[in-house]
């Protein structure tokens, strides 16, 4: 069985190696360890990693939020953050990116191999095929809407209320009164419930 191929973007070698050490010895190979934004972006594209460790604070034009970005844009694996951030700020630009997981340091041993199983079991569930408005109306008492089913698809690729709005040119206004509806429909009152729903018919 191949080993799965982890990137560890982290500006301090001994952090780097640390974590390397830990990860080699749970059976990961370490693809690659990147110190700067550049050295990050050199090793996603020539190293094809099965996921990514990433601090937030690194060397370089980009921080580790920025590369979160341009993984999900242009190489569709999960990531990881493994940071001493921790701040209401920062957390709010990560949750952004959708991320797999988010270990505070100082870390734990222990940590690090279960969020990475997560991940990767996270990632593996999103590549199953979405479900099509027939399926989803077969698990419901109340039918939604053509319409309500695009909406409820932007939900689940993360997309917020206004961003929905722009992607279907409809109002906030309407776009709120769609996100009521499939509340009711769906008998949840999150967004995060949706998604829970979604994923239990897939």
């Amino acid at each position: 069985m191949p080993q799965t191929k982890v990137l560890i973007v982290e500006d301090e070698p001994a952090i780097a190696h640390d974590i390397a050490a830990i990860l080699t010895g749970n059976g990961y190979h370490v693809c690659g360890i990147a110190h700067s934004s550049t050295k990050a972006l050199d090793f996603l594209m020539t190293k094809s990693p099965d996921i990514a460790l990433l601090d937030i604070s690194i060397k370089g034009d980009k921080d580790g939020i920025e590369i979160a970005h341009i993984i999900k844009k242009k190489y569709n694996i999960p990531f990881v953050f493994l940071t001493s951030f921790a701040d209401r700020d920062t957390i709010e630009r990560v949750m952004e990116t959708a991320p797999y997981g988010y270990i505070v340091k100082p870390f734990k041993e222990r940590d690090l191999s279960p969020a990475i199983e997560v991940a990767l079991l996270r990632k593996t569930s999103e590549k199953k095929s979405f479900p099509t408005l027939d399926q989803l109306n077969e698990s419901l008492p109340t039918t939604i809407t053509s319409m309500e089913y695009q909406v409820v698809k932007l939900i689940w690729k993360g997309l917020k209320n206004q961003e929905i709005a722009d992607e279907l040119f409809l109002s906030i206004n309407t776009i709120k009164t769609h996100i009521s509806n499939l509340y009711t429909k769906t008998d949840t009152n999150s967004k995060g419930a949706i998604i829970s729903f979604i994923r239990s018919v897939m």
